[in-house]
């Protein structure tokens, strides 16, 4: 006989039973109605469980549970959520979404035990506290993100009658301080890299601020070498999603803005026609052991196989760590991009469209304390415009 007891809500009663589920292995507490108001009904309600705990199959019960209840714990609701959202975001999306709720969130609502028509902001706000103490505010502020949403659609369903995310404060984002390569150190890396078999990644990337889903994205019907013109249309990526990890193809960019048309210059001409040309050669020689899947993408391996992103990174810091020069991120050779362009003058718009920014803010909130040409130009005006009195060197305060 499964434990429970009864439990009042909204002038009723609900029958609260606990066991541990033959499946999972897990406690259950499901909440189920009486159909009895709580006036004048406590004898008849507590009959009632008295038979309902007698009678009550868990197999059987587990398996009828195909719908959602407010009654069920968060940790399960945020299961369910998962499997629902799955369907309308992207892959990437759903993959982090699934990745910070089943390692984070989950296993700490579930230790606590709270239900979904139970939940309060405090113990949210309680959750957060604990996670500062381990992770960044900004990773929290993501954290914030998933579980804002999960209890949106709770809210749009008609289980819980308001968002209890809404009540929580948020920790301030810490704005991030990019780092990057100057121009010397953008030529000891190259140099380091020098034969490498990602060399001309490396480079593109430092010289187009590409992402690294642009860069490995790149397809030769996107590079027009007649009216020299590479187009970024395309991406790649990786994505983990229940325990299995993919590779990502879409034809789009990250945003509307990111869709742009490079220039392309001769020196990469002639090593992508290079590249072209090597890779036919590959075809040739390894016959029906050359991938062929993957051969309308530039950034392939000898045997046509695609370059994972994971992969191309891990080779970037082995260059830079074998060769002592100072660790930066893959992605940090977009931001060198950024600033070797502001270092030489030009305009904020223009570096704008070349990274294939959405919108000039973006870009200026990233690079703006590094705009030290336009704070000189400001300085000079400044000291033009102003004239000061003269005094004696040996004035006094």
């Amino acid at each position: 006989m499964v434990a429970g007891h009864l439990q009042e809500k909204r002038g009723m009663y609900y029958m609260v039973l606990s066991y541990v589920d033959p499946d999972t292995k897990k406690r259950k507490q499901p909440w189920i109605p009486t159909g009895l108001p709580v006036k004048g009904n406590r004898r008849k309600a507590e009959k009632l469980l008295s038979e309902t705990r007698k009678t009550f199959d868990k197999q059987e019960y587990s398996l009828q549970q195909g719908e959602i209840s407010e009654h069920m714990y968060f940790a399960d609701f945020l299961e369910a959520w998962l499997k629902i959202v799955k369907p309308t975001v992207a892959v990437t999306t759903f993959s982090s979404y699934q990745s910070i709720t089943r390692r984070r969130i989950i296993p700490y609502f579930r230790e606590t035990g709270v239900t979904l028509d139970m939940l309060q902001a405090r113990h949210i706000q309680s959750f957060y506290l604990q996670e500062l103490d381990r992770v960044s505010p900004t990773t929290v502020i993501r954290y914030h993100a998933v579980i804002h949403r999960a209890l949106k659609y709770a809210v749009k369903i008609d289980l819980i009658d308001f968002n209890p995310a809404d009540k929580v404060e948020r920790p301030k984002k810490v704005r991030y301080i990019a780092e990057y390569y100057n121009l010397e150190e953008l030529q000891q890396f190259f140099e380091a890299c020098r034969g490498h078999r990602m060399a001309l990644i490396f480079q593109m990337t430092a010289f187009y601020g590409f992402r690294r889903s642009e860069v490995l994205g790149l397809k030769w019907d996107s590079i027009d070498f007649d009216r020299n013109t590479i187009a970024i249309k395309h991406i790649l990526t990786q994505a983990e999603v229940d325990g299995k990890r993919s590779i990502i193809e879409a034809d789009r960019a990250k945003t509307q803005s990111s869709v742009r048309s490079m220039p392309l210059v001769g020196d990469f001409k002639e090593k992508l026609l290079a590249l072209k040309e090597q890779q036919e050669h590959n075809k040739l020689v390894c016959g029906n052991c050359y991938n062929k899947q993957y051969s309308d993408y530039v950034f392939v391996d000898a045997m046509g196989n695609i370059l994972k992103p994971a992969t191309v990174s891990e080779n970037f810091k082995e260059i830079i760590h074998k060769n002592g020069l100072k660790p930066i991120r893959f992605h940090d050779l977009r931001h060198s991009c950024a600033s070797l362009m502001l270092a030489n003058g030009i305009p904020m718009k223009q570096i704008q469209e070349w990274l294939g920014h959405s919108d000039i803010s973006t870009t200026s909130n990233i690079y703006a304390h590094l705009d030290f040409t336009s704070k000189i130009n400001s300085a000079t005006t400044m000291e033009n415009v102003l004239k000061f009195p003269e005094c004696s060197a040996n004035a006094g305060w």
